[in-house]
Parts: structure tokens; sequence; C-alpha cells
């Protein structure tokens, strides 16, 4: 099967780089093992979070021209940067995502255990905080679904008490409670395929009497109202007679995988071909250092060809990079390295310490092509945390880096695209 450009992974790195593709007029395929990182999203996203002290950064784009030249913000130069992040959420809403946020101001989002943390985009309804700790004046209603043990409201209550008064109460369903037969059917994407229709309008009812009760200003409830049919969400907000706000769950995540979902129907609706639950086996690259083709587990003796290839099969949780007592390398086309070299720099014996290991990836030159015993793949781009360059979870960058490093590789594809035609 031919295709103008293959992708090697199907999470939000690869998806924004198909949509853009195939917006363009491109036939593009994405070859997909399954879970990806969304399936863990908070619901909210990271431009860049914190400094290289660790502190807090207000203005993302000012902190961005701060950056090592190493960094994959740096490769994409400034002036590239501000235009791509003014596109960002119009391309998520016309794939049916809406997002709230601004690039030059992070909020704060709260972590289930009850942490603050700077965020740059998130999901229309979720908890948005200008300030750690601020939600709202006067009193918050923290609701949560009788036997949910995936979210803590003890701990979002501590973390709001400076501020505010807090009234923790819960609720539940007949629907629900069907659930509870078994402690693993209580988990966010089952609460969430229940809270529809008729439910949503039940749910809203008692959510109502409880506001009476406590005389509250604002409701907190867990982010497990939202499914593919119709928009639950925010047909529950509209019900609650007072600012109603979703809190992120421990994974897996109903915004997160609402986003994995959504973009990857959008992206087959405009033409896109999703290979979902197969993993790339082998690759064939010719002598002048091009890749040719691809073979896939599922597709066997079949081969993908493609004039042009993405990897963005993510770091070392999606299998994207893996490592040994001795090394850490890119198990799919053998490509270059950047990691420490002593095995015993790879990590601090503090957890919460910057790890060096995180900011390990496959080498790349300023346009994302990565190298072979150092002679560049030229129509090959690495996109998202399978390059090196940063430490996303230090640095609270993941997001951005995934779909911005997208976004460049498909335009700078485009222009040799159209130039052919």
């Amino acid at each position: 099967m031919k295709y103008d450009t293959i992708i090697i992974g199907g999470g939000i790195s690869g998806l924004v780089a198909g949509i853009t593709l195939c917006s363009a007029g491109q036939k593009v395929g994405i070859v997909s093992s399954g879970q990806s990182a969304l399936h863990f999203n908070s619901g909210s996203m990271e431009l860049l979070g914190h400094d290289s002290r660790g502190n807090d950064i207000d203005d993302p784009c000012e902190a961005i021209k701060n950056l090592p030249p190493s960094h994959p913000y740096s490769k994409i130069g400034a002036a590239t940067m501000e235009a791509m992040l003014a596109d960002v959420k119009d391309f998520f809403a016309r794939a049916g995502i809406r997002l709230c946020g601004d690039e030059h101001h992070n909020h704060y989002r709260i972590t289930p255990m009850g942490a603050f943390r700077p965020a740059w985009l998130s999901l229309d309804g979720y908890a948005m905080f200008d300030r750690p700790a601020h939600l709202a004046d006067g009193t918050i209603l923290i609701v949560n679904i009788k036997g949910f043990i995936d979210f803590y409201p003890e701990f979002i209550r501590h973390a709001l008490e400076s501020t505010n008064y807090c009234e923790i109460r819960e609720i539940s369903h007949p629907k629900i409670e069907r659930l509870r037969k078994s402690a693993s059917e209580m988990r966010p994407t089952n609460i969430s395929a229940v809270i529809t229709g008729d439910v949503v309008k039940d749910i809203a009812a008692d959510i109502n009497m409880l506001i009476e009760q406590t005389g509250a200003d604002a409701v907190i409830m867990p982010a497990v109202v939202g499914s593919l049919n119709g928009h639950p969400d925010a047909e529950l907000r509209q019900r609650v007679n007072k600012p109603l706000h979703y809190a992120p769950t421990m994974p897996i995540s109903v915004g997160g995988m609402h986003m994995q979902i959504t973009l990857r129907q959008y992206f087959r609706s405009i033409g896109g071909d999703y290979f979902l639950g197969d993993t790339v086996s082998s690759a064939v690259i010719d002598d002048n250092g091009h890749v040719c083709s691809i073979f896939t587990d599922n597709l066997g003796d079949t081969p993908l060809e493609a004039d042009d290839f993405i990897l963005a099969s993510g770091s070392f949780i999606s299998h994207g990079l893996l490592a040994t007592y001795e090394k850490i390398c890119e198990p799919i086309f053998g490509l270059d390295i950047e990691a420490p070299e002593n095995r015993a720099d790879w990590c601090s014996a503090d957890i919460y310490a910057a790890h060096q290991y995180m900011s390990a990836g496959v080498a790349t030159d300023n346009m994302f092509h990565p190298s072979i015993q150092g002679r560049p793949v030229r129509n090959l781009f690495a996109a998202g945390s399978v390059a090196s360059g940063c430490d996303p979870l230090q640095e609270q960058s993941g997001a951005g880096v995934a779909i911005l490093t997208a976004m460049f590789i498909a335009r700078e594809i485009l222009k040799s695209y159209r130039h052919d035609i």
C-alpha cells in the first residue's frame, strides 16, 4: 500500500501531524499499537510550565526565548512557534474539541491528589485556576460518585481550604449502582458510559438539591462525564444552577480518551487510514539512506510505502524508546540516541528530582530528521517525546512539544509536497 506519508504512532503527535497532512490533500496512514499517553491525560495540556530551577512560568512564550538551541521549541524558531500557537485552539475546534487557555499566560490545573500545576490549554468545563487554590469566591461543593475510588475529594478540599470553605457530598444513580457489583467496574470510563440521557437530568437535579442545602457558589466533580454520543458534560453544566467544574481523576482519563477518539474519528472522516492495534516490525532503508517502506505485525508481508515517514511513537511509556541495562535505544530503525553515556547518571536517588534519562531520545537536526550512525535520514522525521532535547516532566512541556513538533514537521512535508505537484 502506497501513501504520501506514513506516521508511526497514533497519539496526539501522530494525529495532529496526520490531520494537518490529510487536510491538505495528502494520502496518510497512521499505524497505532493502541494506548497512548492521551489515555493518562489530565484534560489539560502544558506548553512550558517550569523553568530550569523548577519555578512556575507565567508567560510560556517569553520563557521559550531563553531555552537552549537543542530544545525542540528552539529548533522550530520563535516566529514559527507564534504562528502555530495562534492556530492550535482552532485546529482542535475543527476536530470537535473545545479548549480554553492562553499561550501568553499559564493557568493552573488541579491534580487528582490536590496539587496545582501550570497549564496552557484545558478542556472546556475543566477547573481552571488563575492562581493556585483560587477557583471562585464563596463556598465550593465537591461532589463525588458514591463508591468511586479514583477521585479524592478530601485532597481537593485540603488544596482549596486556604481560600474557600468546601463541603463534600456524594451522589449516585441506580444505573451507576449496577457498576458497584465489582470494584473494577467503578472506573471513569465505565461511569462515563452510564451518564447519558435521562441520567444527566437526574444527576443535575441531585446536585442542585445539594447546592440548596449547602449554599454553594460553585461545584467541583470528577471528570467522569463525557462520551462520544452527544455532549453530556456540557448538558450537565447547563442544567446545574451554579458553575460546575470538572477535576481530573486517576487514569484512565475520560477527557484524554475523548480527545484520542475524537481526533481519530476526525482523521478518518477526512480520508486518513488508521491502523489500530498494529505494531511496526521492521523497516527497509535503501543505500541512499531513505526509508522505502515499513512492515507491520498485522499486515505481514504487505509493505506500507510512502514518500515521507514520521516517527511519533512516544517515549518509554509507549515503547518508542527502550532501555536495557546497558543502553537506551530506538527499536524500529535503530536511530542515533542522545542519552547519558554512564548508566549511573541516568537517574537520581531523589524521586522528585530531575532524572536525566527523561531527556533522552532520538537525536535530530533542526528539521527533526534523525540519523543512523551519523547519517541523516532525509525522509524520516521524529515528532513528540521520542525526540531528545527536553525533559517534559520537569519542565511541564509534553503536550506542547508533541503538538508543535507535529505541526512543524507536517508543514515542512507539505512545502515539498506542494512543490512536487
